[in-house]
């Protein structure tokens, strides 16, 4: 079942254009899956990451925190990837989820 559902959250992940992020809760509700959040933060972890096709570093805490433990470099190699798209960063080194949240059409 935990492959099906990584699956189904690389899927989701694949959507996400450059220069965008998601949450791992926005995920979460994508799949019909709401509580499940946590999972999603599993799944990316677990990616084959960029190379694999997979752009977790695209997905963010919903206040728009990296993630601690980026599994590709840590939170400086997700925010370098994020500023190379174009995603811009508030003073305290969030990103502006006001401005690049991904819009998901569902």
């Amino acid at each position: 079942m935990a492959d099906s559902f990584f699956e189904r959250c690389y899927s989701i992940v694949r959507q996400i254009p450059a220069g965008r992020v998601a949450s791992y809760g926005q995920i979460a509700r994508i799949l019909g899956e709401p509580r499940r959040a946590r999972y999603v933060g599993f799944a990316m972890h677990s990616s084959p990451g960029v190379m694999g096709g997979v752009p977790c570093h695209r997905v963010v805490f919903k206040d728009g925190r990296l993630a601690p433990g980026f599994a590709f470099g840590g939170p400086g190699a997700q925010r370098s990837l994020l500023e190379s798209e174009g995603v811009g960063f508030l003073p305290d080194g969030r990103v502006d989820m006001n401005r690049y949240l991904w819009e998901a059409a569902l």
